[in-house]
């Protein structure tokens, strides 16, 4: 995704800057806390979105409802096999809706959970719950978060859940809770997530979320020149594109690059290009040699795209299929262009212009 973004940041200044007024963008200038991009969030309208673009994101995000930057580092994280396990999801969850009462059973333990509303979710947390509620040293803490992560393949949280409970007894928590902190452990070992690793993700979650939601046409430029990534595939993120108000302009021999681009239209908003890199079977090479040729002068007609781009027979077929030739070849297209591919050419030709 940082080279999506990147990409992205490129484009938009490549075209004049952002169109929302943040200037030529980097990192550092997105506006942040945006409530526009977070409504946008809360609809689950994420598809190419870094992170929340799953289907348990996608279902996840109207419930939770992110409205500011630490709810998304919480919704990094609570959708994982960890907390799900640990059934740690839907306490939070009523105790965000205040469906249920948030208590704490000391003022230590409120210390370390108060951020997400007395329910343990990152990593870091179940460590200062071993320290201040059980009494482990730092070093105990840092061996029962090595043991977490490897229990379901090597066993060994056994000395940790004794020590665990007879400390939290001995500081006068209940035995509930100290059961309950531990299972909540056993589900960190499915997977649980760091809090700096889910602050690090979630500031690439607003920032993707920005961009598709203020520059849709560069993002989804970027999202397709950096495939495979993700999971959409290019037909699924132009769609969207599309939903949200993109021209998207097909793929054109004669016009358009390996990556997708950006064209200025009459009312000065960005259109999206399409590339060759989406053209089925069309090689890199092929596509470099075909706009090598194309800088020296515009081609007459596929003859001369054939000629002049060397191009074998699969990617002279492949560029047919998946670019406008110039409609003055129709009639040479129809004919066959023995020894080119002629059948797939003239098919082409036939359904010709009207790219856009």
């Amino acid at each position: 995704m940082l080279t999506a973004i990147r990409r992205t940041f490129r484009l938009v200044n490549e075209f004049g800057g952002s169109a929302a007024g943040a200037g030529e963008l980097e990192l550092a200038s997105v506006p942040s806390e945006d409530q526009a991009v977070y409504d946008m969030i809360c609809r689950a309208d994420t598809v190419g979105v870094f992170q929340i673009e799953s289907r348990a994101q996608m279902s996840m995000l109207p419930r939770l409802r992110p409205r500011n930057f630490y709810d998304l580092v919480i919704e990094v994280a609570i959708v994982r096999p960890g907390p799900i396990q640990g059934e740690m999801v839907h306490p939070y969850l009523r105790r965000r809706s205040g469906e249920e009462e948030v208590t704490y059973p000391s003022k230590e333990v409120e210390a370390v959970l108060k951020r997400t509303l007395g329910v343990p979710i990152f990593q870091e947390q179940v460590m200062q719950l071993a320290i201040v509620a059980a009494g482990f040293s730092p070093g105990e803490a840092d061996r029962l978060r090595r043991a977490m992560a490897a229990w379901k393949r090597k066993g060994g949280l056994e000395p940790f859940q004794k020590q665990l409970i007879d400390g939290m007894r001995a500081k006068g928590y209940a035995e509930s809770f100290a059961n309950q902190i531990f299972n909540q452990i056993l589900g960190f070992g499915e997977y649980g997530f760091p809090e700096s690793h889910s602050a690090s993700f979630a500031l690439l979650v607003y920032t993707s979320a920005w961009l598709k939601h203020y520059e849709p046409a560069a993002f989804c430029a970027a999202l397709i020149n950096s495939q495979p990534m993700g999971f959409y595939a290019p037909a699924q993120l132009v769609r969207d594109a599309r939903a949200h108000g993109v021209e998207v302009r097909a793929v054109d021999v004669t016009i358009s690059g390996w990556d997708c681009t950006l064209e200025r239209r009459e009312d000065g908003r960005p259109a999206l290009r399409l590339g060759l890199r989406l053209v089925n079977h069309l090689s890199q090479e092929g596509a470099a040699r075909l706009l090598a040729a194309r800088t020296q002068r515009a081609f007459d007609g596929i003859a001369d795209l054939a000629e002049r781009g060397a191009l074998d027979r699969r990617d002279l077929e492949s560029s047919c299929r998946g670019g406008r030739i110039d409609e003055t070849d129709r009639a040479s297209a129809s004919r066959g262009m023995a020894g080119h591919g002629g059948g797939a050419c003239a098919a082409f030709a036939a359904r010709g212009n009207g790219s856009r």
